[in-house]
């Protein structure tokens, strides 16, 4: 019997330190601070409040994320990147993993400076757009994976509320053309062909003003 305990004691000791080999190691956001103060400040601010708006704001969005939508900048040995941009690529090209989870977890805690919607008109097509979609042509509620408030599923999809209507109207014309085809199972390619312009702009302007 001592023998048997002493035998499950030890294989459960052996299977800890095997999980723990494998587990990842947690992210350290202090440690991706000197990489957004240098590297990411110009275009996205040391604090992920983008001071212009073609770029995204950071702050605050999904940490997981955050992540994926770096790995996906960088192109692998042999390989494309999965999100094709040149100046992304160049900024991620020397990061390592630990960098890249480094810095979605730093930005991902910082406090959003959310933009604004000013245009009323399509802050009301957009709403109808956010909550109800248009069945008249196939199109989902944004709501549905984006969160009522725009704060997304951190995991699989972004955090749009407060971001600049100029960047999200650009990455949903991009969905459209297919110059972005990072999207898991195509749905974002899919759902932006069937938005006319004017539906993009107003979903744009709608999401910025979420809260």
């Amino acid at each position: 019997m001592i023998r048997t305990t002493a035998m499950a004691v030890l294989l459960a000791a052996t299977l800890n330190v095997n999980a723990s080999d494998k587990a990842p190691a947690k992210a350290d956001p202090e440690a991706a601070k000197p990489i957004a103060e240098s590297v990411c400040v110009a275009c996205h601010g040391a604090d992920g409040n983008s001071p212009a708006a073609p770029n995204p704001n950071l702050a605050s969005q999904g940490e997981a994320y955050l992540k994926k939508q770096l790995s996906n900048f960088k192109a692998g040995e042999n390989k494309p990147a999965l999100r094709d941009n040149p100046i992304m690529g160049g900024m991620v090209a020397a990061l390592s993993d630990d960098d890249m989870a480094n810095l979605a977890a730093y930005f991902s805690k910082q406090k959003l400076t959310p933009a604004v919607a000013k245009d009323a008109a399509l802050v009301a097509e957009g709403q109808k757009l956010w909550r109800q979609g248009d069945f008249s042509k196939g199109i989902p509620a944004c709501a549905g994976c984006h969160g009522p408030a725009g704060k997304g599923l951190p995991a699989q999809y972004p955090a749009l509320a407060g971001q600049h209507p100029e960047y999200t109207l650009d990455q949903l014309m991009k969905f459209r053309s297919g110059e972005r085809a990072n999207d898991p199972e195509k749905m974002m390619r899919m759902i932006a062909s069937k938005l006319s312009d004017g539906q993009m702009k107003a979903v744009a302007e709608y999401a910025a003003g979420l809260r």
